[in-house]
């Protein structure tokens, strides 16, 4: 398979671990990827931590960016890092989520939901949703305009954004603006052409795939009793959802699922725009960030999110 990557993302496939997730040995591959510098935090930006009651009383983190310059209400972009639903934190996407306070002129809110095994569904989901709430319910005290919220993610986070968009939905609150699911963990039946394809190696594959899912779903795992919340893939509704951008390497196992939801998408009605990167595997754009196609789909990502809090603005106008 390593001769499909595109060569200028070789590298980062050579520094990234082999992961070994089952449940003995995940506090290892935990500690592995959490081996970063810590964050140099921009001067321009403010960056500070909240604590907020959780589900069932529990504390939830959160991290808040803002711009230290702006003083008028800005758009929110609730961003939900990745990790299987298993692994990472709350400041593993410290330097995307300020690049997104720059660049696309908004607050961002990341929050440090609780993972599995320890925590299985649906208290990740859950975690997320009381977040999003609190913004919403916060809107004035944080200086944001309550109508121009989005929300985003990558992997699971991404899984963790289509089940939120479709909890809010159906809830009816709070109201949100766009989607962002980069390459989306959202089909635990994990039997799709490309997780076939993909079965060992390249970062993520059907293999690490399984111990997520597993771990994430416990007692639900294998059964036909999944709801969408858990499972977006599984859902037999996507009308009215926000506007959504997504995008995926050719080499995730991923695909296939992130093609079958955007078309579905699509024929529900959503406005939708999609992203195919050929030669790149699952999180290609953070392990080899001076990649030309990285830094092509990092300004894609980042345009999705300006033109999701743009496409507000102009039916406001």
């Amino acid at each position: 398979m390593k001769n499909r990557v595109n060569p200028e993302l070789l590298p980062g496939l050579e520094i990234f671990p082999d992961l070994d997730l089952c449940p003995e040995n995940l506090q290892a591959s935990r500690e592995a990827i959490a081996l970063r510098p810590p964050t140099v935090v921009d001067e321009s930006i403010s960056l500070t931590d909240e604590v907020i009651v959780g589900p069932d009383a529990n504390p939830l983190p959160l991290r808040i960016y803002r711009p230290k310059s702006i003083k008028e209400p800005l758009p929110v972009l609730f961003w939900i890092h990745g990790g299987g639903y298993i692994l990472g934190s709350v400041g593993d996407d410290d330097y995307t989520c300020m690049r997104f306070v720059k660049e696309a002129n908004c607050v961002v809110v990341s929050v440090d939901y609780r993972l599995a095994p320890e925590h299985p569904y649906p208290a990740p989901i859950e975690d997320c949703y009381a977040a999003l709430k609190w913004i919403a319910d916060n809107a004035e005290q944080l200086n944001i305009d309550p109508n121009r919220i989005g929300v985003a993610g990558a992997s699971a986070g991404g899984g963790l954004t289509a089940a939120l968009t479709l909890l809010a939905r159906d809830r009816q609150y709070p109201s949100i603006c766009f989607q962002m699911p980069l390459y989306p963990m959202i089909d635990d039946r994990n039997n799709t052409p490309s997780t076939n394809e993909i079965k060992e190696g390249l970062v993520w594959n059907q293999k690490t795939n399984e111990a997520g899912w597993k771990m994430y779903l416990g007692e639900i795992y294998g059964t036909d009793n999944i709801p969408p919340y858990a499972v977006p893939a599984r859902a037999k509704d996507y009308r009215n959802l926000p506007y959504t951008y997504t995008c995926v390497g050719q080499l995730d196992p991923f695909r296939s699922e992130t093609l079958t939801y955007v078309t579905k998408l699509a024929q529900a009605g959503v406005d939708v725009e999609f992203h195919l990167y050929p030669g790149a595997y699952h999180w290609f754009e953070e392990l080899n960030p001076n990649a030309n196609v990285s830094i092509h789909a990092v300004n894609e990502i980042i345009q999705a999110v300006k033109t999701g809090f743009e496409r507000v603005a102009k039916v406001e106008d």
